[in-house]
């Protein structure tokens, strides 16, 4: 589906001219389904053998009758709510009609002028405020094959034809890159906190294209508007924005026209290039899908869902920062992410300070996970940041201690014993190690007594690092102050 409406906005960082950006997004969303769209193959299709998920339902064979997939469309309306959005009474399916080599029937089963959903918004930051971007539809389809393309010709996978596919059409009110990738941050967030998507855009879960034009500030007509495919990550996103901006700016400000079509993004060289002409909606053909019935939405069944609805990122981030104390830029980290927000609250009910709890999770915890499939206890992060509180160990020790916590589950005291990290706040026991560090560094030791403050902090840290992070800094600092007096 293309954006219907391109209504006026205002980019508030133009490329060079003076121009208005409008943007609006069209994204793609597989759902967390067992089985496909319209029949009984499995959806998850990750790591399969080609063509091994399919059968004569999704490979269009003749005389075959395609069957509703109750959950996604049950997925799809949590979404429209979540959004805020209107959900019609009544819905249906259409046929969309084009040739292409991963579209085995000749047609997608989609929907056209009856979505599932209408309207909603979502909340994002934009400078030192939010404000809401509307979404125009959310409907419902079936997700096409996969083509490699390899020398001489082409192949096709059919696992992924079929597969549940929610578009979600953004109107056009996003005026910079930024603002784009802030869109499709939260829209991840709301998906995974509802369980319908795991919606990890480098396994094409979460697919985005993009529509850019731009027009002479002030001006009342719109712009020739171009869209944007093959965008696989955030960056990507914002990167493709940013220089199509830039590439319209330059072809207007030469007087030229800006052509309506379809533009590939090429990470590897940072450019857009041409694909084909822009299609209009009536090249499509649409027309009812003959083989599936009306979809009926009952108000009953709505309310059902509504009880399903849990905690959203926007009310998770006020009541982290209402109830923890949390700074917005931690709440908002931490709200749009599910895997963390539960670490969070875990090790807060753990007996952890909640700000420290979370700058843990924002930073140590952050750099050493790869996925959200790295396990650590929240009591075992509740008694480190415990036994750093108490002195028991040192800031440093107890980050060598996070790695062999996560990788063996062991207890952090257990650890501190076996590794041999405990603190050593005993003067006595610091002292030749202090004493090699004044003999090992005398520039330092000149520059202090010289006067310059920093020295101490430099000489203090040679002294962390000779104990591997054991010395108790406020002890080490002491007796340096007293050895060098």
């Amino acid at each position: 589906m293309t954006v219907q409406q391109h209504a006026q906005t205002h980019d508030s960082r133009p490329a060079t001219g003076d121009y208005e950006t409008v943007i609006g997004l069209e994204c793609h969303v597989q759902l967390a389904t067992q089985s496909k769209m319209f029949c009984g193959c499995a959806a998850d299709y990750a790591g399969a053998a080609p063509n091994t998920h399919v059968c004569p339902i999704c490979l269009g064979m003749p005389g075959v009758l395609p069957v509703m997939n109750r959950v996604a469309v049950e997925y799809t309306l949590l979404t429209g709510l979540a959004l805020s959005a209107d959900i019609p009474e009544a819905t249906k399916f259409d046929r969309k009609n084009y040739p292409y080599p991963d579209l085995v029937k000749g047609y997608q089963i989609s929907q056209y002028d009856l979505p599932l959903v209408k309207g909603g918004s979502v909340e994002i930051a934009s400078g030192p405020t939010t404000r809401r971007i509307h979404l125009e539809r959310v409907h419902l389809e079936e997700d096409t094959g996969k083509l490699t393309h390899i020398p001489g010709g082409s192949l096709v996978d059919f696992n992924r034809s079929g597969v549940p596919l929610m578009e979600m059409v953004s109107m056009p009110e996003i005026r910079t890159p930024g603002e784009a990738r802030g869109y499709l941050q939260k829209l991840r967030a709301i998906l995974r906190t509802l369980g319908v998507s795991d919606a990890d855009m480098e396994k094409g879960q979460l697919r985005c294209d993009v529509n850019v034009s731009l027009r002479p500030t002030g001006e009342a007509r719109l712009g020739t508007k171009v869209e944007v495919k093959n965008l696989n990550s955030f960056r990507s996103v914002q990167r493709a924005l940013e220089y199509e901006i830039q590439r319209q700016t330059e072809t207007l400000d030469r007087g030229e026209p800006i052509l309506q079509e379809t533009r590939g993004w090429l990470e590897d060289k940072g450019v857009t290039v041409t694909q084909r002409s822009k299609e209009e909606a009536h090249d499509y053909r649409y027309f009812p899908e003959p083989d599936l019935p009306p979809v009926f939405v009952e108000r009953a069944w709505l309310e059902q869902l509504r009880q399903r609805l849990p905690e959203l990122p926007d009310a998770r981030r006020t009541r982290y920062m209402q109830s923890f104390g949390l700074g917005a830029y931690d709440a908002d980290a931490l709200s749009t992410d599910l895997w963390a927000a539960r670490l969070f609250e875990d090790t807060v009910s753990a007996g952890a300070d909640p700000k420290k709890a979370a700058n843990w999770i924002q930073n140590d915890v952050a750099r050493l996970r790869v996925d959200s499939e790295l396990v650590l206890k929240a009591e075992h992060l509740a008694e480190l940041i415990r036994l750093v509180d108490e002195g028991a160990i040192g800031i440093s020790a107890a980050r060598q201690l996070l790695p062999p916590l996560i990788e063996t589950g062991k207890a952090p005291l257990a650890l501190v014993d076996e590794l041999g990290l405990a603190q050593v706040s005993d003067s006595a026991a610091l002292e030749d190690a202090v004493r090699g560090t004044i003999q090992a560094n005398p520039s330092a030791v000149t520059d202090y007594r010289a006067g310059k403050a920093t020295a101490i902090n430099f000489l203090k840290g040679q002294v962390m690092k000779s104990t591997r992070g054991k010395a108790n800094p406020a002890v080490a600092e002491e007796l340096l102050r007293k050895l060098l007096a």
